[in-house]
């Protein structure tokens, strides 16, 4: 489907709103449903959703299992505003407002309020310690920076999953989801099973105690990731070999190929750059995907609206994960342990999370360390210099020299599927460094405490006087990391335990005008972080309500993100490039003494065609354009900020049948958190500088996170419409727009936008059409957009999806069916590059819940 269909679809339905007959049942339903719906992420207590002083998304379960996505949390790609992209069927990463990216740390993730981010990341991984489908209530979902209340990077937006409470959501609910995928040849697997089970179970024993416990499996093979694009396909230009020939072929989804892996040969007087073979993601991953997670709380109201609950969250992860690598997640485990304590004055909590990256490995690392566990780069390097040359002495072109000399130089190689390569994988993903392995070793924790007041519920009468109210905050959070020799070393005292803390503290008034019907607000923020000074952000908000049914906001705000542990602390060694952490203690010394390799790789390739197309001698083309290189701007990290301002309108009108929802905001970024690629040479004499820089055995090679001094502005705005025709029918039309508007000083740091300027979704929703069968289709489009990552840069193509499903409700025996695929059409695509190819996922869900225990 191309874009005028969408825009018929979305013509045929405002066509429809504008019909005026309405049954009273119809017009009470709309206003019990969108005039009283309550929120509490927005403002961080209970109000109404058309009084919201910021925009808000919310997603009900009850509407959600009434889509074709397998699951609530599948759903949110419904939603206005929201993107979702997908490295893994089973890694989702949920994000709003532009500046996505596979592992997104500016978007935060809650669970009742809660963290659910895996430590060392600092963000979370997908929905893996979160809610099963059973036990969601809803999810709110604030898009755009929610950092004056929750002060946890969540510049980008956050998202609060709402779990049923036991005393109110009693009895046990089970589900069946079995599905299929890989249909229809879209990839190398035949079709294979996709399955996910469901238990909840929640009893209140009496008015004052109850529990619940939850239980979630989820089994099946992942989307194949199998571009197999070149990533330096003029690598080799000077010469003319491109393509097939080009002997420096990198392609997405290879590795063991890339820069690091590639060397300068000089072959019978010319420069020819050229790679190790490397092996292809196909050949060393593992696709199944095996999740396991479950939670038990127990729940205590010692008098009526005080509530005290002790909770246990934990989760065992198998599934593939991307960041500037792939990874294999293999034995992953998170457990969390919280207490919440609230009534209606206050409330404290505290909770840790601990992490455990178990048997995982960095597939790159893994291709290269297999590549070299037969043969050492010099080795092989010099027998591909020796083939090459007797090929040519043989009469071979040079093309066809290229080929023999790396089959020649590839004998003896580990093959995919034999029993010396799976002994040779197992022996690498079990070594944890990734100059001679690949395992991912990590154990960290993150333990969190806040509290909260509502000053005018704990002084009602004086507040209902002034007619405002005044509430405030304070947090404490320390990551505390396990230094395991490779990812992570303590560089103060190498025998303790690294550890980064944080303390926040805000406080909010806001106060009623003009008979209720102006709300203004005004919100600030103190945060101090380890290394960092303090810092200030403001919020600003206003409401106008001329009518119940209309709602008018505004808001400005600022927003900081503090660099993550990983950001500030890493001690990575892979493939001879050293990825170190842009806080001080971990570079010290690196940024002041280092030349970029952007300048680098200019000056190489500059020398490599003044070689080979002008007659000059190495010396002679170094000597030539040393002025090339360039010394590292950068220097260490700071925290990135935001400014936001946002306008928006929620309203009911056509006889309170049209629910809309609009909103459009203006933002500015700086000190974007980004990598830089730098080298120092292994000389101290400025004359040998440029001689050392041309090779990488005579340069110490680094990547380093530091800012990016570029400043970035973006906007965009979004519309949702609702629209229910009568009992039977309801219609939902989401409209998002999102623009990089443009760049200042841009240095080639700043994070991608990786964002799609259109993206629309419409679904059309039928229940009871006889007796209790209900049914949906749901279309989606968004057009194509540039992606940025270390992994891969390039075009995200546009695309369309369709997802459908029926559903009956069988009283009697309490249970549901719901019959249902996505992209039902099974055109395969991709959301991100450098991710899988994703076709249709057709499954039966059987749901049987009973409120007698």
């Amino acid at each position: 489907m191309n874009q005028k269909l969408y825009l018929l679809f979305i013509f045929i339905s405002l066509k429809s709103f504008s019909q005026t007959e309405n049954s009273k049942t119809k017009q009470d339903s709309i206003k019990k449903e969108e005039l009283n719906e309550v929120v509490i992420t927005a403002s961080r207590r209970s109000e109404n959703i058309m009084r919201s002083p910021i925009s808000i998304e919310q997603l009900k379960s009850a509407e959600a299992k009434k889509m074709g996505s397998p699951s609530i949390y599948e759903a949110l790609e419904n939603v206005k505003g929201v993107q979702i992209i997908t490295p893994s069927l089973g890694f989702k990463v949920i994000n709003t407002r532009g500046f996505a990216n596979s592992t997104n740390v500016r978007f935060a993730q809650l669970v009742d309020g809660i963290d659910n981010q895996a430590p060392h990341l600092g963000a979370p991984i997908a929905n893996a310690l979160g809610a099963n489908d059973l036990d969601i209530d809803k999810i709110e979902i604030i898009p755009g920076t929610a950092a004056a209340l929750y002060g946890m990077n969540a510049i980008n937006g956050l998202a609060n999953i709402q779990t049923k409470n036991p005393f109110e959501y009693q009895g046990v609910s089970i589900q069946q989801l079995t599905g299929v995928n890989h249909v229809g040849n879209i990839d190398r697997f035949s079709p294979k099973i996709y399955s996910q089970f469901n238990l909840r179970f929640a009893k209140a024993f009496n008015e004052k105690f109850a529990f619940k416990a939850n239980a979630s499996t989820t089994g099946g093979t992942d989307w194949v990731a199998d571009d197999r694009t070149d990533l330096a396909p003029n690598a080799n230009a000077s010469t003319g070999l491109f393509g097939a020939d080009n002997p420096a072929y990198d392609e997405v989804n290879g590795y063991g190929n890339e820069s690091a892996n590639r060397k300068t040969l000089n072959l019978n007087g010319k420069n020819y750059v050229v790679a190790r073979t490397g092996y292809r993601e196909t050949d060393i991953s593992d696709y199944g995907i095996k999740n396991y997670k479950a939670d038990v709380g127990l729940y205590f109201r010692p008098k009526p609206e005080n509530e005290l609950s002790v909770t246990y969250k934990t989760a065992l992860i198998n599934t593939i994960y991307q960041r500037s690598n792939r990874f294999r997640l293999d034995n992953y485990t998170l457990n969390q342990f919280a207490v919440d304590f609230h009534n209606p004055i206050f409330q404290v909590k505290a909770y840790a999370t601990t992490e455990n990256t178990g048997d995982s490995y960095n597939m790159r690392s893994l291709a290269e360390n297999m590549d070299r566990a037969y043969k050492s780069d010099d080795k092989w390097f010099a027998d591909y210099t020796t083939a090459y040359k007797n090929a040519i002495t043989g009469g071979a072109t040079v093309a066809d020299a290229h080929r023999i000399a790396r089959t020649q130089s590839d004998q003896g190689r580990f093959i995919p599927g034999t029993e010396a390569y799976e002994n040779k994988k197992e022996e690498l993903i079990d070594i944890n460094n990734w100059d001679i392995g690949a395992a991912l070793r990590v154990k960290s924790t993150l333990v969190h405490g806040e509290g909260l007041i509502n000053w005018d519920k704990a002084f009602g009468d004086f507040f209902e006087k002034i007619d405002a109210k005044l509430l405030s905050g304070v947090d404490y959070r320390n990551y505390i990391i396990v230094p395991d020799g490779n990812y992570f070393i303590n560089p103060v005292h190498a025998d303790e335990n690294l550890t980064y803390q944080k303390t926040g503290a805000f406080t909010q008034v806001t106060k009623d005008f003009f008979s209720d019907k102006l709300r203004l607000g005004a919100t600030v923020r103190m945060d101090k972080a380890d290394y960092f000074d303090a810092k200030f952000t403001p919020q600003f908000t206003a409401v106008y309500s001329p009518k119940e049914s209309l709602n008018f906001r505004a808001s400005y705000q600022n927003g900081y993100r503090f660099p993550s542990i990983f950001e500030g602390f890493s001690n990575v060694n892979s493939g001879g490039v050293k990825r170190v952490g842009g806080l001080r203690i971990m570079s010290d010394g690196i940024f002041e003494n280092s030349f970029t390799k952007a300048s680098i790789d200019k000056f190489q390739a500059q020398v490599n065609t003044d070689v080979n197309t002008n007659g000059l001698t190495q010396a002679q083309a170094i000597e030539k354009n040393k002025n090339t290189i360039q010394k590292n701007p950068y220097t260490y990290l700071e925290p990135e900020f935001v400014k936001s301002f946002e306008v928006g309108f929620r309203g009911i009108t056509l006889n309170r049948n049209l629910f809309i929802d609009a909103d459009f905001y203006y933002n500015s970024y700086k000190n974007f958190i980004a990598q830089v690629e730098a080298s120092i040479p292994n000389t101290t004499d400025p004359n040998q500088i440029p001689t050392a820089l041309y090779s990488k055995n005579t340069q110490s090679r680094y990547r380093l996170w530091t800012n990016s001094k570029s400043k970035i502005y973006n906007y965009g705005g979004s519309l949702g419409l609702k629209y229910r025709f009568d009992e039977m029918f309801t219609a939902l039309t989401n409209l998002t727009y999102t623009k990089l508007d443009r760049t200042d000083d841009k240095d080639g740091l700043e994070d991608g936008f990786n964002t799609p300027e259109f993206n629309v979704n419409g679904t059309l929703m039928a229940q009871n059409i006889w007796k209790n069968l209900g049914a949906s289709v749901t279309a989606r489009y968004q057009n194509n957009f540039d992606y940025v990552s270390f992994l891969v840069s390039g075009t995200v193509p546009a695309y369309w999806t369709m997802d459908a499903q029926v559903n009956y409700y069988f009283k009697k025996s309490g249970i549901t069916t719901k019959l249902g695929g996505t992209n039902v059409l099974n055109k395969s695509y991709t959301s991100i590059l450098g991710g899988p190819s994703i076709g249709g996922l057709y499954y039966l869900s059987l749901v049987w819940e009973t409120n007698k225990i």
